[in-house]
């Protein structure tokens, strides 16, 4: 079967390591299926695997992917990527949780072996390039937003850094589920495109805004201690992520003096994903796709993902 798979790591040039190509068919032991996939999402996981983060040259050659929605008899799913940790479907409890393309193979194949636990029956509403854009950045701002960040209507959130496959998705929940969300982005069009979806306001980075109640932090360094000078008294900030590093300093002080809670996130559940879907298929909301490729085209993909010039997600279909 056609994959993309990674045959060498460099963390100067990420896609030199990157081969598509043949690959031998995937083996599902007992507890897993194999999954004949439609559309796999791509994330900038997959470039940090090729430059080996998280990637050991011992595991090459691996298939890259965490995101896909295809077929297992007849049932059209949505593979739910973490493997193991706690719940130890199909792996056993002992083993630490990992992403597909980690320890086992990834998605962007024409087939992929899961534990059965992690498929999630794909609503009718969805298509499959649209599903596959969910597990990953919206299964994080979901739960970024409602899981952990507890948001209700008629909350006011922040949103770092409105780039991002992470701040796109959060703007887009949580302008459906009646949230006011304020964006920030050094980019002009950005932050006029954040509008666009449903921000209520969007501004410079680093600009005052109002107080939040929540504030969805990915970005780090650049913006940690706006975070926290604008999350009102006894708000939240969740993490979920760190692209400029952490922060010089954690800001203590008004952290314990303004009883700020402040939470990290990490993927989300199974039981997150399957509210997210029904979320989507019930209020029609949509994944913005930037474009889609051929999986026989994955270098030229991954390509525009290290560019950085997509706005939204990019899938691969079979």
């Amino acid at each position: 079967m056609i994959a993309a798979w990674v045959r060498e790591l460099s963390s100067d040039d990420p896609l030199a390591g990157l081969e598509v190509g043949e690959v031998p068919e995937p083996v599902a032991p007992a507890h897993w299926s194999v999954v004949d996939v439609r559309a796999a999402a791509l994330n900038h996981h997959d470039l940090w695997s090729l430059r080996g983060v998280g990637l050991r040259a011992e595991q090459l050659p691996m298939v890259l992917g965490t995101d896909a929605a295809g077929v297992v008899d007849g049932r059209e799913v949505v593979v739910h990527g973490v493997v193991g940790g706690p719940s130890g479907h199909g792996v056993g409890p002992d083993e630490p949780r990992s992403l597909l393309s980690e320890r086992y193979p990834g998605t962007l194949a024409e087939r992929v072996a899961v534990p059965t636990w992690n498929l999630v029956d794909k609503p009718a509403e969805l298509s499959f390039v649209e599903a596959a854009c969910l597990p990953t950045a919206w299964l994080t701002a979901y739960r970024m937003l409602f899981t952990t960040g507890g948001a209700v209507p008629g909350q006011r959130v922040l949103v770092q850094g409105a780039g991002g496959g992470v701040a796109t998705a959060a703007v887009l929940l949580g302008a459906a589920a009646g949230l006011e969300v304020v964006v920030t982005s050094r980019d002009a069009e950005r932050r006029e495109r954040a509008l666009r979806l449903g921000a209520a306001a969007a501004v410079e980075s680093g600009a005052r805004v109002p107080r939040a109640d929540l504030v969805l932090e990915t970005v780090g360094r650049a913006t940690w201690s706006h975070s926290m000078r604008s999350v009102r008294p006894g708000g939240t900030v969740v993490v979920a992520g760190a692209t400029s590093g952490d922060p010089d300093a954690a800001e203590l002080t008004r952290l314990f003096f303004q009883e700020i809670t402040v939470r990290g996130v990490t993927m989300g559940s199974k039981q997150d994903l399957e509210q997210l879907l029904a979320f989507l298929a019930r209020t029609g909301v949509r994944p913005l796709v930037d474009a889609t490729y051929p999986l026989a085209d994955a270098r030229a993909a991954l390509a525009r993902l290290a560019a950085g010039t997509q706005f939204g997600k990019i899938v691969l279909t079979t």
